[in-house]
This record gives structure tokens, C-alpha cells and sequence, in this order.
């Protein structure tokens, strides 16, 4: 199977990777809070097992992306990518609503965004 960077131009592939990854770490994060009956020590080893692909998604969307975007780009990105998988998860699979006063919220951080890849 040809890799990813051979799929997808360049500019794309770290974005992908990033979404896949932060699929996985929001689960790992956020996930256990569905099930809170279960032990705290089986939610923290399921969310390292959960983690270990996040990494393995992770780290070569750093790798990749580094020869596109710098660091500052490459981490801007990441933390925009996490705040809409997480908007998503949030509604969807833990079912809480998102306010007028979160969508805001991450209205500035996506305009902060915004000056991160600007070349004044």
C-alpha cells in the first residue's frame, strides 16, 4: 500500500493525519467520562491504548507537515483541528450542547489562527 505522502499533495497530508489523530485523543481524553462507573485505573489504561495511535497518527503529520509549514503553523493547526473534532464530539457523543458563548470563544482562537499563517 502506497504511504500517505504519496496519496495526498503535500500541504494535505499533515492536515489528515492531524483529524485522525485527534479523533483518537479526544476519545482518549474525553471518552471514559461516558462510562464513569468503570475503575479510574482501566479508563487511564484504555486511554493510553487509545493514546498509542494518536501518536502513531501524530507524529508523522509533524514529520510530514515540517516540510510545508513551521512549528508555529504545524501547532496552530493542531489546536484548531482538536477544537472542531472535539465541537463534534461533544455533541454528538456526549450529547452537551455547545453556547453561543463557546462558539465565540472559539471564533477568536480561529481568528488567532488566521495571524499565524499571515506573512506581514
Amino acid at each position: 500500500m502506497p504511504a500517505l505522502s504519496t496519496l495526498l499533495p503535500p500541504h494535505l497530508a499533515p492536515i489528515v493525519l492531524l483529524f485522525a489523530s485527534n479523533v483518537f485523543m479526544t476519545f482518549a481524553w474525553y471518552g471514559h467520562l461516558k462510562h464513569k462507573s468503570a475503575p479510574l485505573v482501566v479508563a487511564i489504561l484504555a486511554s493510553w491504548g487509545i493514546a498509542f495511535f494518536e501518536y502513531c497518527l501524530a507524529v508523522p503529520a509533524n514529520r510530514l507537515g515540517s516540510a510545508v509549514y513551521s512549528t508555529a503553523e504545524l501547532k496552530t493547526m493542531q489546536e484548531v483541528i482538536t477544537l472542531v473534532v472535539f465541537a463534534g464530539f461533544s455533541v454528538l457523543y456526549l450529547k452537551e450542547p455547545l453556547g453561543w458563548n463557546h462558539l465565540v470563544g472559539f471564533s477568536f482562537i480561529a481568528a488567532g489562527a488566521f495571524f499565524v499563517f499571515q506573512k506581514f
